[in-house]
């Protein structure tokens, strides 16, 4: 379990420019993850992804109840925020970011489909009652250090690192690889924070392939 993985988070149309819930300067990770890609290569790590991949009447879109994208409620028992619909299944928003350097992906997890219930994580829906299969796959190839970076900081990168925390990996944060929703002011540098508290390294792409050889 000493081998590393990049795992790419969400890398997708909707969640960058003109996307239906674009996070802020999102394109702007594709050129930080085409580097990272390139070292992973150079350095024979393994490169996976995670993709959101929605049904169309997913119990998170705002559309299926009725209220503004961004309001709070509750899905099937649990704290939700209520999005735009977004990256629904086979849909272009749901595609990889065309730039990407996408033939370098070994394996794609995808999340969020069953309608009840919503996934940040790469790992589990947001209960933890179902697990994708990351976990397992990391396992099979010997994986036990992650780098991870996506959009968006404070929501689907966030829980991903959390969990591969618990799940007992070694995690690296690329800072400048993650870009927020920001919400709220700051939700973006207190998801970073919350993952330096819990046990993950943050790292510049600079700082990480200076220190990293």
């Amino acid at each position: 379990m000493n081998k590393r993985a990049l795992l790419l988070v969400d890398m997708q149309n909707d969640f960058c420019a003109s996307g239906a819930l674009a996070v802020p300067e999102g394109d702007s990770t594709v050129d930080i993850a085409n580097v990272l890609i390139d070292w992973c290569r150079s350095h024979s790590i393994k490169i996976v992804a995670c993709q959101d991949w929605h049904p169309a009447d997913h119990g998170s879109f705002a559309s299926q109840h009725g209220v503004e994208p961004f309001s709070e409620g509750v899905l099937d028992g649990i704290p939700q925020t209520f999005w735009p619909d977004h990256c629904v299944q086979g849909s272009e928003g749901a595609e990889l970011h065309p730039l990407l350097k996408r033939d370098a992906i070994e394996a794609v997890f995808r999340k969020g489909q069953h309608p009840l219930i919503d996934s940040y994580s790469a790992f589990f829906d947001n209960e933890h009652r179902q697990q994708t299969g990351l976990d397992n796959w990391l396992r099979e190839h010997e994986v036990g250090e992650v780098i991870v970076m996506g959009l968006a900081t404070d929501y689907c990168v966030k829980f991903t690192v959390l969990d591969a925390l618990q799940l007992g990996y070694q995690v690296n944060v690329i800072t400048d690889g993650c870009r927020a929703v920001d919400l709220n002011a700051q939700d973006g540098a207190h998801a970073f924070m919350e993952m330096s508290v819990a046990g993950a390294t943050l790292y510049t792409l600079a700082d990480w392939t200076e220190t990293q050889g």
